[in-house]
């Protein structure tokens, strides 16, 4: 699991989100937290994953790019919506997919820069 560097979070977990995210990554319990990924299937946009359901050891999360996370499944629902809109607001379109992996790319390559 990787998560994106300036990953997204709601209001209620913004200023939190870090511990959430390390959590999230040492399997400690997170009722009704939620991430936001990039599609496991190419029809979709974006995943909303309990964070429970990433607990399981044989979840798939090897290839996963999370980008967002929030409390509550309808308050993910609308982040996964802002996610969506920031993207089409800076592309024109909604290819979220490519946008993220080329940021992510970008992001990398900057911080090899400053080493």
């Amino acid at each position: 699991m990787t998560w994106y560097k300036e990953f997204y979070a709601g209001e209620s977990i913004e200023h939190k989100k870090e511990k959430v995210k390390w959590k999230i990554l040492h399997n400690a319990g997170q009722l009704d937290i939620y991430v936001i990924a990039l599609s496991s299937n190419c029809e979709n946009l974006l995943d909303i994953i309990s964070a429970k359901e990433l607990m399981q050891k044989a979840y798939p999360k090897q290839d996963m790019l999370v980008v967002g996370v929030d409390k509550g499944y309808d308050n993910a629902l609308e982040l996964a919506a802002k996610i969506i809109m920031d993207v089409y607001q800076k592309t024109g379109n909604l290819n979220v997919r490519d946008y993220f992996l080329q940021r992510q790319k970008e992001i990398r390559r900057v911080s090899l820069w400053k080493l």
